[in-house]
């Protein structure tokens, strides 16, 4: 399949609405389309008999009657405790009383941080649902990007009410599916024993090789691993031989945490200035570091001044030291012509 036809695909499956309904904003009502705002990138993988390459396939059996039954035939049903099924259809739970059936209820307007990551959950856009939303869905828009504030709503899909938060992302208001308070597990017995410390210098170091490594924009980051699945698919495709796998490096126990932050600082530096030095398209020297044979113009200059500054006065005496000795000369031949005979 050709990358375009990806591409179609991809952009179809985005803007394919799976829930129509609309937001309720106290007496506002504003008609949206609910659209998926991520999509998966993993490789899947089929099952098949090892023997033969044949396809695994799962059939839908009915254990009284013992034969395959279609979709057509299969209802929802509860367990009871003692084992007895207890039919529930979709007209049952559609004539339930709920009044986010079909309607996304804003309840509350709060911070952002006061809503723990935790409870993210599925992202969705909320697009407008014909001409007449667009009024109403752009005052919401910009009542959220005025406030700096999130919407907690309630909403039903899927057979279940959930919990959601609604914000603006460029001019698009989305909504984060957010589990429930009580479906967040508590901390209790994760952490390490409350009699580990760490001293004043293990933390300097740890701080240092943060503030080395520094940020990093998340739309350089990619995911290596489906590339290398990508690879060896293709390798395998053509007959050719699959990639090798570098043996990984470190890992293990660390014995040593001190030796073992004071390494990670020295080469988080190391490579950050081999990526400085790639940036610049030149190779520069370590710091704290020269060569006796690469020293700097300006110490070159103050060289070439010295050595010019001792030429000149060498010149300067041995000239001095020549008329001198001429002016002695004369003087003495002077003399021994005035003298008598």
């Amino acid at each position: 399949m050709k990358v375009g036809q990806n591409n179609l695909r991809r952009k179809a499956a985005l803007v394919r609405s799976i829930w129509n309904g609309a937001i309720s904003f106290g007496l506002v009502s504003i008609p949206i389309k609910l659209v998926n705002a991520t999509e998966s990138h993993a490789i899947s993988f089929r099952q098949v008999h090892v023997d033969d390459g044949g396809r695994i396939r799962y059939r839908k059996f009915c254990e009284l009657e013992d034969r395959e039954v279609g979709s057509d035939e299969i209802g929802k049903a509860y367990e009871g405790a003692d084992g007895a099924m207890i039919p529930i259809t979709d007209e049952d739970l559609g004539s339930l009383p709920l009044p986010t059936a079909k309607t996304i209820e804003i309840v509350a307007f709060v911070p952002s941080d006061r809503i723990d990551p935790l409870q993210m959950d599925t992202a969705y856009y909320l697009s407008a649902n014909g001409v007449p939303a667009a009024k109403p869905y752009t005052l919401l828009r910009e009542a959220l990007k005025r406030s700096q504030k999130v919407a907690i709503a309630k909403f039903a899909l899927r057979g279940r009410e959930r919990l959601g938060m609604l914000r603006v992302v460029d001019d698009v208001i989305a909504m984060h599916g957010l589990l429930w308070p009580d479906e967040i597990r508590a901390t209790e017995g994760v952490a390490p024993d409350a009699s580990v410390t760490v001293r004043d210098q293990e933390l300097d170091l740890a701080d240092a090789l943060m503030a080395t490594l520094g940020e990093v924009d998340l739309a350089d980051l990619h995911d290596d691993y489906r590339e290398a699945v990508e690879e060896l698919i293709a390798a395998k495709a053509s007959g050719e031989e699959a990639p090798q796998v570098p043996a990984p490096t470190g890992g293990g126990k660390v014995l040593d945490l001190m030796a073992a932050l004071e390494k990670s600082v020295r080469e988080a530096k190391e490579s950050r200035d081999e990526a400085v030095e790639e940036a610049e398209g030149e190779v520069k020297p370590l710091r704290g570091r020269r060569t006796a044979s690469k020293a700097t113009p300006k110490a070159e200059a103050g060289k070439k001044s010295t050595s010019t500054a001792k030429k000149a006065a060498a010149k300067k005496s041995t000239s001095t030291a020549k008329k001198a000795t001429a002016k002695k000369a004369t003087a003495k031949k002077t003399a021994t012509r005035k003298r008598p005979a």
